[in-house]
């Protein structure tokens, strides 16, 4: 990994709402435009997104991806977003080298398009669509472990002004997003957001133990309220994985009144 790979982690916010003027996405598209001013422009963007499993690790390699829409119940519009930026094939190829040298068998799919967790954050932040882009797959088992290895094999590839960007959300339990709000949800959401927040950014961890408390991370306060299903905390295991190191910011926002965060490493 060169000095100049940056690593990102965000919550991505419901679907294609973010595009469509939801007020309660707000902070999140501020946050991101404002990250994109501030970070260096990258040359090219490796996004993990929380929208794609397979059974091995698996790169798309589309000269031009198409879109994936793998959404429901939005307004036509949210089906004729368009975001035309180049793939990159030949860095998928770099990829696969990289990670085959960690002993990790890579697929590339020609076929696959760019999923929302891709191209929502991305429209926002670089809309002029002009920054090569590939997505990598998670590993169904969901292994918090496995995904942090996955992320540490990364860190072989020698790419100036690489962005790593993990697409999740730090808070994604479908049904509290429709049920009536809580105090006592409020406090499980955000007992679990200062657990990730301090074990991202506790500068006092050492290394080991931080890693130890992302693999473990279903011990942290209401878990597995705030994560049902772990698939959208796994980008930033990625993250971690590839960086080592405390996150240098966080940045708090609400997303449809739910407290979330995101992680610049």
């Amino acid at each position: 990994m060169t000095r100049s790979t940056q690593v990102l982690y965000i919550s991505h916010g419901g679907g294609p709402l973010p595009l469509l003027g939801d007020a309660s996405h707000q902070a999140m598209i501020d946050s991101l435009k404002d990250l994109a001013k501030r970070i260096k422009r990258p040359k090219a963007i490796l996004v993990v997104s929380a929208h794609w499993e397979a059974e091995t690790p698996t790169l798309t390699s589309s000269e031009l991806p198409s879109l994936l829409y793998d959404y429901y119940g939005f307004p036509e519009e949210a089906y004729h977003i368009q975001y035309p930026c180049p793939g990159a094939n030949d860095l998928a190829v770099q990829i696969q080298s990289a990670l085959a040298d960690a002993q990790i068998h890579v697929e590339l799919d020609s076929r696959r398009g760019l999923d929302h967790g891709v191209f929502v954050p991305l429209k926002i932040m670089y809309p002029e669509a002009d920054i090569p882009c590939l997505q990598l797959s998670l590993l169904k088992g969901l292994d918090a472990k496995q995904h942090i290895e996955l992320g540490r094999a990364l860190t072989s590839l020698e790419i100036d002004d690489l962005l790593i960007l993990g697409s999740g959300f730090s808070f994604h339990n479908m049904n509290a997003f429709f049920a009536q709000d809580t105090s006592e949800a409020k406090a499980k959401n955000e007992a679990f957001e200062a657990w990730l927040i301090d074990t991202c950014s506790n500068r006092l961890l050492d290394e080991s133990g931080r890693e130890q408390r992302l693999i473990e991370w279903e011990k942290a306060p209401h878990a597995r309220y705030c994560h049902p299903r772990e698939e959208h905390l796994l980008p930033l295991h990625v993250c971690y994985g590839v960086a080592e190191r405390p996150c240098e910011e966080v940045i708090e926002v609400r997303i449809l009144n739910k407290k979330a965060s995101f992680y610049l490493f």
